[in-house]
This record gives C-alpha cells, structure tokens and sequence, in this order.
C-alpha cells in the first residue's frame, strides 16, 4: 500500500508520512512532520502556537517544559512528562508493563473478578515425566464490575448466557487458530442469513488473505483518518462485510497511545455502524496491545481458542486475568462466552487431557473441539472458507456446531435484549 503523501508542517517538505511520530492529532486537524527534528521543533513552540510549550505523552496535556524530568527518552525518541506521575508511567509503558500492572500502581487493588486458581494438577509427561498441569480456576463467575462513581454497577454475568452479538476472538498465545475461527464463525453467520461484519485487528491482515480480498482501506483509514466506516468495508461474501488491516495498523496503535480515552476508541468509530449488523466478529493478534484493548471494550463477549496441548493451557491463565482487568479496570462489562479447543488429535493423550482440563474448569463454556485437518490449513491459500473449500469435512462440520451454539445463545436471549450499544450506554448512565 503506498504512504500517504503529506506537507510538513515545519519545513514544508513534501515527504511519504511512514512512521507515527510523524503524525500528530492537534485537536483542529493533523499536524505532519517529515523528521524527528521538525517534531522536536514543533514541540518546542507548540503545533498552532509559537508559546514555548509541548503536549504530554502520556496525558496529551499542553505544557512547558520548566524541568530537566519533564523530557525524557524512551523507545529512541523524545518524549515530554508534564508531571512525576505522567513520567512514571512513561517509563514503566516502555518496560512493556501490562494494562492490570499499570493501573496497579496508580489505584487501590479491585475487587477481584476471577476466583483465586486452585493448586496444580500433575499430569503425566514424555517418558513418565511428571509436568505440573496450569489450575485454570473457577473463572466463570464474576461478581459485580467496580464502577466509578456515578455510574449504575453492572452485573459482569449478566450476559454470562446472553447474546454474544460482538465477539472477540482472543488468545495471547499464537498458534491457537485465531483467525481460522474468526473467519469460520462470521462465514458460517453469514452463510445463514445473519449480517456480519469481520473486524480484523491484527496489523498481518491475515483475515482478508484468507478470505482471497485485496485490500484498499483499512482500519487504519478509520481510526486515524477518520473514515466512514461504510468506506473502508468491502463486501466478501453474501452478508458478509469485511473491515481490513494490513501493516499501517501498526502505526495506528501509537496514534492511540496519545489519545484521551485510548482504550475506547474503536468503540467510538464502529459503534454506529455496528448496529446495522446482526453479529461483529473480531480477529485479535496474539498480545496484550492497545489495539487488543480496545477491542475487548468494544466486544460483549470473548471465544478464546486454545490449542489442545500444555503451552495453550497456561496462555488461558492470562486471558482469564485480562478480561478481569478489563471488567474491572476499565469498567467495561465483558465476559468469556466460550473456550474452544482446536487442532484436537484425539489419538494423543496430551490432546484429550487438554480438553478435560478445559471442561472441568469451564463446564458448558467449554465448546466441542475443532478436529485437526490439513484442509484448514490449505483453505487460507486458496482464499476460500472451510465451508467453501472442505465442506462435509470434520473441521467444517465442528465449526458448524459454534455457529449453532451461537445462533441458539441468540434464540434463547430474553425478548427485547438490549443491544451492544445500548448496554454500553446504560453502563454509561
């Protein structure tokens, strides 16, 4: 995809605008800067005012620069702290702190969402090898959501049985066949009348590769561009509308680092659209990144597939303390609506113990297994769903079965069950 060709704001050169640092939100519009030194320059003396100030990293605060602690360097780049606190959490975001250690120093300890896990299994290893089996813990049951102060508390299992009308599909881990579900599970929607829309998150793109679709905008156009949402879908599929990503997310993800209310972003721009759909399917890359933040507060609900052997199951363990800190931290009423079991040999004992650990853990959340084949994998290279390229075959046969259960959570939902967006309003009110 060719760089967007910009004036810079300084200098006046004509440049390729590549990297984040180069674009900076002033409230009235952009600011573009072709160098490190122009941004430096323009931060000096303000983007619309030559005043001698800068804006905060971390609180977007306009400011000046008084003290030698409020200019630091982090990630090869200056950065400006308007106060010890803003700078504090400068340097501990470089560190590759997570969301719940962040918010852990800086607010009293939350209610937790998530029972304490209980001691490990051990389960029998290569060569009789014992090997400690992760304790998942109860984490079906979640009380009351913190809220702040004047706002309603919503109850976190409260659509613990519920529709789950916009669904992340999330896993820290990789390999667990995030984006094989993602596209099965908004294909096999579509394919039965329901409008959907695939959201994809992941700076790979991988969705629109599987899905044989070339991309022209993205979700870069939408969240840093401001483009209507109905501009950069491209229908793929009869009821299907696909919203892409490609490399450019990347720099997406730092232009919200420096905004207010970053975590909610993607909310804000697809919430609208989103009602015109019967289901929004989310892919996520495999990481606690801002861009995964985001779409955990904008979804109602999580299926995390987890693949049957011993590394899947401890990445379970941090999904379980990331929709915690979602409910708690940013206040967001999200829930895990299903645990999915994929590449399931059942001839390897590591597999069906995978898939007992699972169940007795998560109980009915524990959906039916994805049996191992090597059609899902040639599907993606032929641009083709599984349906479209194996149907009949035993993968395409279980990913029918989530859609079922999908499509059965939404038979069963109370009449006039509110929407995505209205829960999101009333948790608001």
């Amino acid at each position: 995809m060719p760089g967007i060709s910009e004036s810079c704001s300084v200098c006046s050169a004509e440049f390729d605008v590549q990297f984040r640092y180069q674009m900076e939100d002033t409230g009235a519009g952009f600011a573009f800067y072709c160098s490190q030194r122009c941004l430096e320059r323009s931060q000096l003396a303000g983007p619309d005012a030559h005043d001698g100030t800068a804006t905060c990293d971390a609180c977007a605060k306009r400011f000046q620069p008084d003290l030698v602690s409020q200019v630091l360097y982090v990630g090869g780049r200056r950065r400006y702290a308007c106060s010890l606190g803003c700078r504090g959490q400068l340097v501990r975001e470089s560190n590759g702190v997570r969301l719940g250690e962040i918010a852990a120093a800086d607010e009293p300890t939350p209610v937790a969402a998530v029972a304490p896990a209980a001691p490990a299994a051990a389960v029998a290893g290569p060569a009789g090898v014992t090997m400690s089996r992760p304790s998942l813990g109860p984490a079906v049951a979640m009380p009351v959501v913190p809220q702040p102060q004047g706002r309603r508390p919503v109850p976190a299992a409260a659509k613990a049985t519920g529709l789950p009308r916009t669904l992340a599909i999330f896993n820290h881990k990789g390999g667990t066949g995030k984006t094989t579900t993602a596209v099965s599970v908004a294909a096999g929607l579509a394919s039965r009348g329901k409008r959907v829309l695939l959201v994809d998150t992941d700076a790979q793109g991988n969705v629109a590769v599987s899905l044989g679709a070339e991309v022209e905008r993205s979700l870069y156009h939408v969240l840093v561009m401001g483009l209507r949402v109905a501009d950069a879908t491209k229908q793929v599929r009869p009821n299907l509308d696909l919203l892409p990503s490609n490399e450019t997310l990347a720099a997406a993800e730092l232009y919200l680092a420096g905004r207010q209310n970053r975590d909610r972003v993607l909310r804000d721009r697809l919430a609208a659209a989103a009602e015109g759909y019967d289901f929004v399917v989310l892919d996520c890359s495999p990481s606690l990144s801002l861009m995964n933040q985001n779409a955990l507060v904008f979804a109602d609900s999580v299926l995390v597939p987890v693949a049957c052997d011993f590394l899947s199951l401890v990445g379970v363990r941090q999904v379980i303390k990331t929709v915690k800190n979602v409910n708690s931290l940013l206040h967001h009423p999200v829930q895990i609506w299903g645990v999915l079991p994929t590449f399931y040999d059942s001839r390897a004992k590591i597999a069906r113990e995978a898939v007992a650990t699972m169940k007795s853990h998560f109980g009915d959340r524990c959906l039916p297994p994805i049996r191992a084949a090597i059609k899902v994998k040639e599907a993606p290279a032929q641009g083709q769903t599984i349906f479209e390229y194996a149907a009949g075959t035993n993968a395409a046969d279980d990913y029918q079965v989530v859609v079922d259960r999908i499509l059965e959570a939404r038979a069963s939902a109370p009449a006039g069950k509110a929407t995505a967006g209205a829960a999101v309003a009333a948790a608001s009110a």
